[in-house]
């Protein structure tokens, strides 16, 4: 959410977000919703004000009379105010729903356009020559019996799957070695809560508005109700993560930090859990697109300092970046143009790998700068060397997926005999340091 005072003081640059972002929102009418709420809070003060004066001037009224005549004025005002305030709630209300689809100013230099505006602004490796026709991941998990989307599906519905054999076990290698390296690049590692309350996804901007919208918003909502410590049935909606993000986010929510904390670097390790609503009838076949999956996500909160926070950007994406060369996958980075980001976000870039059997990239991550879009909803400050207190920037980046990277592996490190060589850096990892993932014989099973 942006500070109102920098939206009216920013008009044109705001409008000009709105229309990049292809957003549907009235900068219009926000400012003179405003303008409204301002004139009516003024409104209700001056009212709260007068009829405390009148409280203490029938205390100290002289007769009966005077008494009554107060008491008759107080009346008015108590009438007066009571409308003023029902007014000033109303107006309050659509101004929060205006101010929650309001844009952050993207960067300068981000392309401006959809999908199709993204750039490729890196790329590392090669495409793999293969000398024999190489198969998909579907292919490879059905013969190689490590993964079942036939039963996943009957068992989960459209996009089940299991991982089962090596495939369960290479899996939680690559987790165990995202989580390994974000712990030596100095981030703070968590399990976090994949169980939330609704205002961490609000404040993380996962609802398109104020509350969750079941037709836009691709979150699972828990309906279940739970009770309370006191034995009270809980008022809180309950929702899924579709990533560690809104959990991590959250921690320090409502809360005050000290300058010499920043930058606070934390990942968390998490399933999670999207709807895809908005995908359907893509990507319909394989693990592509599931709605559940394990990842390792990274944040950073920061001091409100514009550089500092692009270098801090940076240097998550990097960390993803060496994770990939150490998979040994080819990999391109793509900066997101304004309409194929996110509403609160000042700049984004995406990796994808190269996924030979589908023939196409694969996004593996999405890096992302929120500036304080993020920590103005959750309401998390800091306070500086001189007393001041500023919202942190809110940064989060994907480490490693495990659906797509575990794709990207199979295809890329698929060999001629149906085999699939593990890379060395989840070697170790690996029960028994396995090397290789081989068709199991009937005669080894039985």
């Amino acid at each position: 959410m942006l500070d109102i005072k920098y939206i009216r003081d920013n008009q044109e640059k705001v409008q000009k977000a709105i229309v990049d972002k292809r957003l549907k929102v009235d900068l219009v009418e926000l400012l003179a919703v405003d303008k409204e709420r301002t004139n009516l809070l003024g409104e209700v003060e001056q009212l709260r004000a007068l009829k405390n004066d009148l409280n203490d001037m029938i205390k100290n009224a002289s007769d009966q009379e005077e008494r009554q005549e107060i008491i008759v004025k107080g009346k008015e005002i108590k009438e007066k105010l009571d409308v003023k305030e029902g007014q000033l709630r109303s107006v309050g209300e659509r101004f929060l729903v205006l101010m929650a689809q309001m844009p952050t100013v993207p960067a300068d230099d981000v392309p401006v356009g959809g999908e199709d505006a993204n750039e490729q602004v890196g790329i590392w490796g090669e495409k793999p020559v293969f000398s024999f026709s190489p198969k998909t991941h579907i292919e490879l998990g059905k013969e190689l019996d490590i993964l079942d989307l036939e039963r996943g599906a009957k068992v989960s519905g459209y996009r089940g799957y299991y991982l089962k054999n090596d495939g369960a076990v290479l899996v939680m290698a690559i987790m165990m070695y995202a989580m390994h390296k974000m712990v030596q690049k100095g981030f703070l590692p968590m399990i976090p809560p994949t169980l939330v309350k609704e205002f961490s996804l609000f404040g993380s901007g996962y609802f398109k508005g104020l509350s969750y919208d079941v037709q836009e918003d691709e979150i699972y909502q828990v309906t279940t109700s739970e009770k309370e410590v006191d034995g009270s049935v809980s008022g809180d909606r309950k929702f899924l993560v579709g990533t560690a993000e809104p959990s991590l986010l959250a921690y320090y929510s409502g809360e005050t930090l000290d300058e010499s904390q920043l930058p606070m670097k934390m990942c968390g390790y998490s399933q999670c859990y999207r709807s895809e609503i908005g995908s359907y009838g893509k990507d319909t076949k394989g693990m592509y697109r599931v709605h559940e999956f394990m990842k390792i996500e990274q944040v950073v909160l920061a001091k409100a300092d514009l550089s500092e926070a692009e270098e801090l950007h940076r240097g998550m994406l990097e960390i993803s970046k060496e994770m990939h060369q150490e998979l040994g996958l080819h990999y391109r980075q793509l900066a997101i143009a304004t309409a194929d980001s996110g509403v609160g976000k000042y700049r984004q870039y995406d990796l994808e790998a190269w996924a030979p059997g589908m023939d196409r990239w694969c996004e593996t991550g999405s890096a992302s700068n929120f500036l304080d879009w993020q920590s103005r909803r959750l309401g998390v400050k800091y306070k500086t060397a001189d007393g001041k207190k500023k919202y942190v920037y809110m940064m989060n980046n994907t480490a490693l997926p495990s659906p797509r990277i575990f794709i990207a592996i199979l295809e890329n490190f698929q060999q001629e005999d149906g085999s699939v060589k593990i890379p060395d850096v989840l070697v170790p990892f690996m029960p028994g340091q396995k090397t290789v993932i081989s068709k199991v014989m009937k005669e080894e099973v039985a």
